[in-house]
């Protein structure tokens, strides 16, 4: 049996973790990253220092700065670049895709220009594309180590999905199946501004009681806006949901969670990203996730006082003095 040909669009940790996880079940991958240099130091050394250090790639892996090659027939395309630069690679790469391939964004984020998910930033660039999205609890370092754990793949298409769920599948990584894809891409992408608030309380040094609190209290806003956008409540209590904010809150490689404690401890959003190698999604959401919760009209308190924390220089204990003296209400 001949097995599918993969492109992945993006060398960061995500993107190159899913490369060897479908390399060692036997599949031709080929990576792309942005920065060709990088990209041939990669391929030269087999290893990712800046991204997913200490874990080697396989031989097998092809590494390229080409985009061309990495998605010439490829039959599955799978996104794993930033929200905010996955239109511009589109644009980019749109002349060598094949429109029988299947896209799959792995991208948590919402596009801040458009307020529109990844799936359909995507569509929007390409047409009416066969389309799918997997996301969950997955910190990139312990899927390389083979650390047990679940996702999901979602889709309009039921074959789409199962074939998804089939490439993905191992005895170590195990893939659930859902048609919700408004609610696993919303879900992946909202717990992102929650996890900063998370880290904001670490920083202040609260403790158990307030993150529980921020967690479930987090998960209640983010349900009431993605039913508002179309979604499934019961699939923020889910995987792609409640899971994914569980692992993103309190995993301490979690870069959404540690930007809200250096901004807890009172650094600058500048500060940080001058030290940052990698993309914190958390920050751009926060932007258009306060934009979502006034188009739609949803009360959302803790992701406007992410979005104060971050773009109007807010203090957080004011950000949480005004969290906890609103008006009273019913849970």
């Amino acid at each position: 049996m001949n097995k599918l040909r993969i492109g992945i669009l993006g060398d960061g940790g995500w993107g190159t973790t899913l490369a060897i996880l479908l390399s060692n079940k036997g599949y031709p991958v080929t990576l792309w990253g942005a920065f060709e240099n990088y990209a041939k130091e990669m391929a030269k050394s087999r290893l990712n220092p800046k991204f997913l250090p200490g874990i080697k790639i396989p031989q097998q892996i092809s590494i390229t700065g080409d985009i061309k090659s990495a998605v010439s027939d490829k039959e599955i395309i799978v996104l794993a670049i930033p929200s905010q630069y996955t239109r511009s690679v589109l644009k980019k790469a749109k002349p060598c895709f094949s429109k029988k391939s299947i896209f799959l964004s792995v991208t948590k984020g919402i596009e801040i220009s458009s307020l529109k998910r990844i799936s359909e930033v995507i569509h929007a660039e390409l047409g009416p594309v066969r389309l799918a999205v997997l996301s969950g609890p997955t910190i990139a370092q312990e899927v390389a180590k083979g650390i047990p754990t679940t996702a999901v793949a979602a889709s309009g298409s039921k074959k789409i999905r199962k074939t998804i769920q089939s490439v993905f599948n191992t005895e170590r990584f195990r893939v659930y199946t859902n048609p919700d894809l408004v609610g696993v891409e919303l879900g992946g992408s909202l717990k992102n501004v929650i996890a900063i608030a998370c880290g904001v309380s670490d920083g202040l040094g609260f403790g158990t009681n307030t993150k529980a609190a921020i967690l479930t209290r987090g998960l209640a806003e983010i349900s009431r806006l993605g039913e508002a956008m179309g979604a499934k409540l019961k699939t923020f209590s889910g995987i792609s949901g409640l899971g994914d904010m569980v692992t993103t809150c309190i995993s301490q490689q979690s870069r959404n969670r540690m930007v809200g404690e250096l901004i807890g401890r009172g650094k600058t959003l500048k500060e940080i990203h001058r030290h940052m190698q990698m993309v914190a999604e958390g920050v751009p959401t926060a932007k258009s996730a306060y934009a979502l919760s006034i188009k739609y009209k949803i009360d959302m308190p803790i992701t406007r006082e992410v979005y104060r924390l971050l773009y109007m220089h807010k203090s957080p204990r004011k950000a949480v003095k005004d969290l906890m003296t609103r008006k009273s209400k019913e849970e």
